[in-house]
């Protein structure tokens, strides 16, 4: 029972607001020692890992890119082009977002957007220039609130169309626990019945995104 200590240690960590990578480490290696592993066993399971997966590293890579992307003026141009374009509004952008970003989920390049890569640099300040547009000015509640909405249109659609994918890992996990419970399904029958879901998905935040352009037009009439 003694190996239950890294429980309480990532309990604990959490509770006193430690770094959640800190306090993963620290939980590992007091599994190990509890368990009578010796600390360079340890530590090589710790580079084990890391060197397995070492590829999910890379896509640190692309913050500082967007850092820079950002100090030379990227959130302006972005601004700058939907302000250029008629009939642009913070709702239409964001649903069309949301419809690519279910559609390249489904087909697996769960990474290719995401809050450091697009939200933050690009879906965020197009969704604020329009609404800026639209209301004829922003304060900085509202203008928190668009940003809000930009950010949950990413979660959105990632969620609800990653599970449309064959290989993700949610759905390898369903299948292994049904499997446990004597219920065999291919994951292609799991993925089928993820489609209805994220359909509904994309109605009823598309809806939401419709009732933020309609308060958005008050606002400038007011």
């Amino acid at each position: 029972m003694w190996v239950l200590l890294g429980i309480a240690v990532i309990v604990a960590g959490f509770l006193l607001r430690y770094h959640p990578l800190l306090v993963i480490l620290a939980s590992a290696a007091v599994t190990g020692i509890a368990a009578g592993l010796d600390p360079l066993v340890i530590l090589a399971a710790f580079g084990k890992a890391f060197n397995d997966a070492r590829y999910v590293s890379i896509i640190w890579i692309v913050v500082p890119i967007v850092g820079l992307l950002e100090a030379h003026g990227l959130q302006e141009r972005a601004r700058g082009l939907i302000a250029r374009m008629r009939g642009a509004t913070a709702g239409r952008f964001l649903i069309f977002y949301l419809l690519l970003r279910q559609a390249l989920s489904a087909i697996g390049l769960t990474s290719v957007a995401g809050h450091p890569q697009t939200v933050r640099p690009l879906v965020a300040p197009i969704a604020e220039a329009a609404a800026d547009t639209q209301a004829g000015g922003l304060d900085e509640a509202e203008r928190e609130k668009v940003r809000a909405m930009a950010a949950a249109t990413d979660n959105i659609g990632l969620f609800f169309g990653e599970d449309i994918f064959l290989a993700i890992g949610s759905i390898l996990l369903i299948r292994g626990l049904l499997d446990q419970y004597g219920i065999h399904l291919e994951p292609i029958q799991l993925s089928v019945w993820a489609i209805p879901t994220a359909i509904a998905a994309l109605l009823i935040h598309g809806f939401r995104l419709w009732l933020l352009d309609r308060r958005l037009g008050r606002m400038r009439r007011s």
